[in-house]
């Protein structure tokens, strides 16, 4: 189980270095496609979703543009990647990181019920990171 554990602590060290080295949010999504250049509002005319972040405006710069504009998929994928910004995956780091930490505690208490909870917890954040090749088989379901 500790290799387990140490699985799931070096997914979100990765996790936490993806989203610190990124471009700093709030990440956002506005299907108006307006934005601030610094000087003033644009309005984006070449057809495309976009996400922006910060600034003095939520749509500052774009982080990335998704295709064209009014395409549904392209504004669901907009609205994702916008939603998971650098922020939001940071304090989710930080919650898993509490709830491993619970359950590195609960393995080491040697009440059988509490074990097995830990246990449990700790198999099912893993499976986050089942297409991770340093997954193993055994902690599939």
């Amino acid at each position: 189980m500790d290799e387990l554990l140490a699985f799931v602590r070096s997914r979100l060290d990765e996790e936490e270095a993806s989203a610190t080295a990124a471009t700093p949010g709030p990440w956002s999504y506005d299907p108006s496609k307006e934005w601030y250049d610094g000087e003033d509002f644009v309005t984006m005319t070449n057809g495309q979703e976009f996400v922006g972040y910060g600034g003095p405006s939520f749509f500052a710069g774009a982080v990335c543009i998704t295709g064209d504009a009014g395409h549904s998929q392209s504004m669901a994928d907009a609205e994702h990647i916008a939603r998971h910004d650098p922020a939001r995956t940071l304090r989710d780091v930080r919650a898993r990181r509490a709830t491993l930490a619970r359950c590195e505690e609960e393995m080491s208490s040697g009440v059988p019920p509490l074990v097995g909870f830990a246990r449990g917890t700790a198999w099912e954040m893993a499976q986050r990171w089942s297409d991770h090749k340093g997954f193993k088989q055994a902690w599939k379901p």
